[in-house]
């Protein structure tokens, strides 16, 4: 028996500017999303920040970029608003899981997927276990390396509004981005993590990931799909050496490595992110119609 799930009372903040959608993606599942645009589907997948959301991740992108696709940004399971059932887990496979049930439940068999930090990983493991549903991958700041200062401290912060922005400002080289208005609603969406016993369960099952389930080097050696990696110089939650040891090893990776930018690409560079993402899924899709 299906249980509907009823959707919560909740409005993404209109500084992102963008609507909420809702979509029942299993019995007791409820996927918080955005979508804009229409035609080739282009798949968003957030990092793992404490307070991270779709919106949050993707708000300067998505409009751009549905000039090129049909844009479906996400909060998996486990992040912002979408709504998990009882007993759920966390971890890579699941969360690459969650998004096959969404894909699904729109219809959609192959997709692009653009992945930051945690979402790039996931797109990459969505590669080896999906193989025939993707149509390629663009990855910012891929996630999966073992654990860092950097990352245990952008993973866990103080949680105060203060700590929250020490930890944004470690995204980026230019910390004037680190707006007041962000920083609120980041903290605003952290306390909402913390407050439904989420964070610690997200926070452990993805570290225990980095170890339990790295991603498999020989098996992304056979990928034969179009990938762009994407990293800025100066990223210090993720080195920029994560982006070249991938660049070696996919046989149709390209890369673009942004200069005085950190590990928000999507955010620090958004103009020429948007432009390259674009152009770049374009092409290939003239190159390799579905």
């Amino acid at each position: 028996m299906t249980h509907t799930v009823t959707i919560p009372d909740y409005t993404t903040d209109r500084f992102f500017g963008l609507e909420d959608q809702w979509l029942q993606t299993a019995d007791g599942e409820l996927t918080h999303y955005h979508e804009v645009g229409e035609g080739t589907p282009i798949l968003f997948l957030h990092g793992s920040g404490t307070g991270v959301t779709a919106a949050a991740n993707w708000w300067l992108n998505l409009p751009e970029l549905s000039k090129h696709g049909r844009c479906i940004a996400i909060d998996s399971i486990g992040y912002g608003q979408s709504v998990v059932a009882d007993g759920t887990e966390y971890g890579i496979k699941e969360w690459v899981r969650h998004a096959v049930r969404t894909l699904d439940a729109l219809g959609i068999e192959k997709t692009w997927i653009v992945g930051n930090s945690l979402g790039g990983w996931l797109a990459f493991q969505f590669a080896l276990d999906f193989p025939e549903r993707l149509l390629g991958i663009v990855s910012m700041g891929t996630g999966g390396a073992q654990l860092t200062g950097a990352l245990k401290s952008h993973s866990n912060p103080t949680l105060t509004e203060d700590g929250i922005r020490n930890t944004l400002e470690m995204f980026v080289v230019d910390k004037t981005l680190v707006t007041d208005d962000l920083v609120s609603l980041r903290y605003k969406s952290a306390l909402n993590d913390t407050a439904s016993d989420r964070l610690a369960q997200v926070v452990a099952a993805r570290d225990r990931d980095r170890y339990a389930l790295p991603l498999d080097f020989d098996a992304l050696g056979r990928l034969d799909i179009p990938v762009l990696l994407i990293h800025g110089v100066q990223d210090v939650v993720i080195p920029v050496s994560r982006t070249w040891d991938l660049l070696n090893v996919i046989p149709h990776a390209d890369a673009y490595i942004f200069s005085q930018c950190g590990h928000w690409s999507q955010v620090e560079r958004a103009d020429e992110f948007n432009s390259l993402v674009g152009e770049y899924i374009d092409r290939h899709a003239a190159e390799r119609p579905e």
